[in-house]
């Protein structure tokens, strides 16, 4: 049975994979943790925040994933994964600690700065994956990353839901427990997977900028990576302030606001991963995401004005529908839309988009609250409307152009050659 494997450190040693999948899972344990309490915990003594430091709080979290995945990434490069991840692993508790322990808004900010630095490890993690699998098997093996990001954001908000009830310092204590537990396991079990070590690629990472500017000029994956990050930032600014929202207009406590962010992460999980495959083979990616993008934008509309607790979680469905739906059409089809040979840097692409979004969205939620607590939701779904227009507009141009025509990059003047090639 699996919790035999666990306890099996002969088995972990010739399965380190289950190490990285249980670093990503508390990577996002931790975030689900922390995510439906920081308002409460903030909004009290003595701290005191207003809304907008609230939202600049959850930022600084992303900001800091931001900066550090390349950065870990390209450390990892140099110097192994392992390091990284053990290094990520501490960084991770400490930040736990600190918001056990935090009785100044600037210890709060650090305790979110460098949990962001320390889930920063993600990247690394697919490279360790990427360093010990097979091409055939490279699948399954980021497919329980994907895995481990789903069950983090389900039991996490639950966890720090029912923990609550002791004080928000338990919980951060918990997560702090969790992560040094992990380090210890991953000190003592994960082996380094990088062969070839002082491996440096500055001219691929010094292009980061450059790769995302040239993305944009594709006629079709620009429009994509537009509708891509407009999601991300409407969901992120959904989740920097629906606890916000939960605690001012429905009087939710703690707890109750935990298991509704679970209840949104299975749903979603659910969907992404039970429907999306039947979904696609029947209507296709460009339909979904005409249909999720617009599903979206209602569920935001509807969100601050629900009058009781069903037809919110009906709103909260529509949500997880339709971003469930959006966001992995989306993706594939930025991955069919580019060539074998810029795939992987595409999607770097998308994913610093990602970070970007994660960043600028409770930014915008916490000073859109403190102006009013529909406004974060008004304007979002304003955006998303922005993006089902962007969208039905897609979808007509691709039926008008053949395949080729849409994967084919453009070619500059004078056959300049490409920076999105690695």
């Amino acid at each position: 049975m699996w919790w035999s494997f666990i306890f099996d450190v002969n088995a972990m040693k010739k399965s380190p994979t289950f190490l990285i999948f249980l670093t990503v899972f508390i990577d996002l344990l931790g975030f689900g943790i922390v995510l439906p309490l920081l308002p409460y915990y903030a909004h009290q003594e003595p701290f005191n925040a207003s809304e907008w430091q609230i939202g600049m709080l959850v930022a600084s979290y992303s900001l800091m994933q931001f900066i550090f995945a390349p950065i870990w990434g390209r450390v990892s490069d140099r110097v192994g994964r392992r390091p990284i991840i053990l290094l990520s692993l501490m960084g991770s508790t400490v930040s736990y600690l600190i918001f056990g322990l935090a009785q100044t808004m600037w210890m709060l900010f650090l305790a979110r700065m460098l949990a962001g630095i320390g889930a920063a490890n993600i990247p690394t993690a697919q490279a360790y994956i990427a360093d010990t699998t097979t091409p055939e098997n490279r699948a399954k093996g980021m497919g329980m990353i994907g895995a481990a990001f789903g069950l983090g954001f389900i039991f996490g908000p639950a966890v720090g839901g029912f923990l609550s009830h002791w004080g928000y310092s338990v919980p951060g204590f918990v997560a702090a427990g969790i992560c040094f537990a992990d380090f210890a396991l991953t000190y003592f079990l994960l082996p380094e997977s990088l062969k070839e070590k002082g491996v440096s690629r500055p001219a691929r990472h010094a292009a980061r900028w450059s790769m995302i500017t040239e993305a944009f000029s594709r006629p079709f994956v620009g429009t994509l990576l537009i509708l891509f990050f407009i999601a991300t930032f409407a969901l992120a600014n959904m989740e920097a302030t629906f606890a916000l929202l939960s605690k001012v207009r429905y009087h939710y406590t703690e707890a109750q606001t935990g298991y509704i962010f679970a209840y949104m992460g299975l749903l979603t999980t659910l969907v992404q991963g039970g429907m999306i495959r039947p979904l696609v083979r029947k209507l296709g990616e460009h339909k979904l995401i005409v249909i999720g993008t617009l599903v979206f934008a209602m569920s935001l509309l509807l969100l601050p004005y629900t009058p009781n607790f069903w037809t919110l979680a009906a709103a909260l469905a529509l949500l997880s529908f339709g971003q469930g739906v959006n966001t992995p059409s989306i993706t594939s089809l930025i991955s069919q839309y580019s060539s074998a040979d810029e795939q992987g840097s595409i999607l770097g692409v998308t994913q610093s988009l990602s970070s970007l979004a994660r960043v600028v969205g409770p930014m915008w939620g916490g000073v859109m609250f403190d102006i009013g607590f529909q406004w974060p939701y008004l304007t979002a779904a304003g955006f998303m409307f922005v993006a089902f227009l962007l969208s039905l507009k897609n979808q007509a141009q691709a039926r008008s152009m053949p395949a080729l025509a849409i994967n084919a990059p453009p070619e500059p003047v004078g056959q300049k050659q490409s920076s999105l090639h690695p």
